[in-house]
């Protein structure tokens, strides 16, 4: 019976989650998505839309069926059954898909989620969780079950169409490199690009923006510490300390950015091992606060040395400066961050960056020439401040159309 009352609160709560969703646009992963499969991952940093994107396939797919449920891990309902007994309980009902939102909070999520892939062999499972979840370091191996998407914030493009209503298409690099005056042309004629690049690098990755753009930067500030105090807490050894310790870290590192790090001096500036700091920063990048980027050939790890580190995108940079940022800065934080989400990148001794181990960026102004990247084959000058490049001048903004 008391199994029954709670499942009843559930499929309550499902129809006024579905209800409460108000948003006017689709984030491109919704179509790209293989909704078939039977266990789906969808990672990404807290603030991005994960929520959303449930809400909007719900809706579209199982408006008032309830074969369908959602549950989140945060709804203080199911907390008297496992997340196995609700999957079982709604697959016996009747019920052909789950939809877990927030599932890193969950104790032992992975064997969960596991055991009702093997169990109940017929039930489709959709699951959200952190930037920070290791599908692959899981307890419970879940990579041959599970195929994971990651949703990032919004990229230029989906801003720009966000705003005006437009349905620019995505370009890939090499189509950039390939056509970028004809690219560029085609978007200045619909865009006033200048302007609502200038908007997006303050307030458009994240899209909460669409509740108030007034106060977007206390609900980033909200967000940032929510990330800090809560979601590290399920990824690291939770204690005040090391929690203090992290946000001491991040601000320090704000104010500094891009930097480029001694990890000796650093790690006796905050009392810490060089490992520790090490891993410090690589767990900030996994949460999407800061971008580690590494030397062509280095592998992904906290044991590897940083070479460069920049904030995880240029709305960061605005919450935590306490005056104008530096221009080069944001460009680069920008160019980085859009790249990243598609691309791997490196940091480069000529030039500044190095992108699928071939490609060759150097990042300025308007006046940028190609000085220092005049010898090296397949490489850009990449501007700011202009509307449309020339031969291997491309202007920085074309980089928001990559995803």
């Amino acid at each position: 019976m008391y199994q029954k009352n709670v499942m009843d609160v559930l499929y309550r709560y499902h129809q006024m989650f579905l209800n409460a969703t108000k948003a006017s646009f689709r984030r491109d992963l919704i179509s790209k998505i293989n909704w078939t499969n039977r266990m789906i991952g969808i990672k990404g940093a807290r603030g991005v839309g994960k929520t959303t994107l449930l809400a909007q396939h719900i809706a579209e797919s199982f408006r008032n069926d309830q074969s369908a449920l959602y549950v989140s891990m945060d709804n203080l309902a199911m907390k008297g059954m496992s997340l196995f007994e609700i999957a079982q309980q709604h697959y016996q009902s009747g019920g052909t898909h789950l939809f877990v939102d927030e599932v890193h909070k969950y104790v032992d999520w992975s064997f969960s989620l596991k055991n009702i892939y093997d169990l109940l062999p017929d039930l489709h499972v959709v699951f959200t969780g952190s930037s920070m979840m290791a599908i692959h370091k899981s307890q419970a191996d879940l990579s041959r079950r599970a195929v994971i998407y990651d949703l990032h914030g919004l990229s230029l493009r989906e801003f720009i169409n966000i705003e005006l209503g437009l349905e620019l298409p995505t370009y890939s690099l090499e189509e950039i490199l390939t056509n970028h005056l004809e690219i560029a042309q085609t978007i200045k004629s619909q865009v006033k690009i200048l302007k609502t690049f200038g908007e997006y690098l303050e307030m458009g990755y994240y899209p909460f923006y669409l509740e108030g753009k007034s106060s977007y930067g206390l609900r980033l500030e909200q967000t940032i510490n929510t990330i800090l105090d809560v979601d590290l807490a399920y990824s690291i050894e939770s204690n005040v300390e090391n929690i203090y310790k992290l946000k001491k870290l991040l601000h320090s590192l704000a104010n500094s950015i891009p930097f480029q790090p001694n990890i000796s001096k650093l790690a006796g500036s905050f009392e810490l091992s060089r490992n520790s700091l090490n891993k410090y920063l690589y767990q900030l990048d996994e949460a999407c606060l800061l971008t580690v980027l590494l030397d062509n050939g280095k592998f992904y790890s906290h044991i590897s040395k940083p070479e460069k580190i920049y904030m995880h995108n240029p709305n960061l940079i605005y919450v935590f400066s306490n005056q104008s940022p530096n221009v080069g800065t944001v460009r680069e934080t920008f160019f980085v961050n859009q790249m990243r989400n598609v691309y791997q990148i490196n940091y480069a001794d000529k030039g500044n960056f190095l992108v699928n181990e071939k490609y060759i960026f150097e990042i300025g102004g308007k006046g940028k020439t190609y000085k220092q990247i005049a010898d090296l084959p397949d490489s850009y000058v990449v501007s700011d401040e202009i509307i449309t490049g020339v031969k291997n001048k491309i202007p920085i903004w074309l980089f928001g159309f990559l995803y």
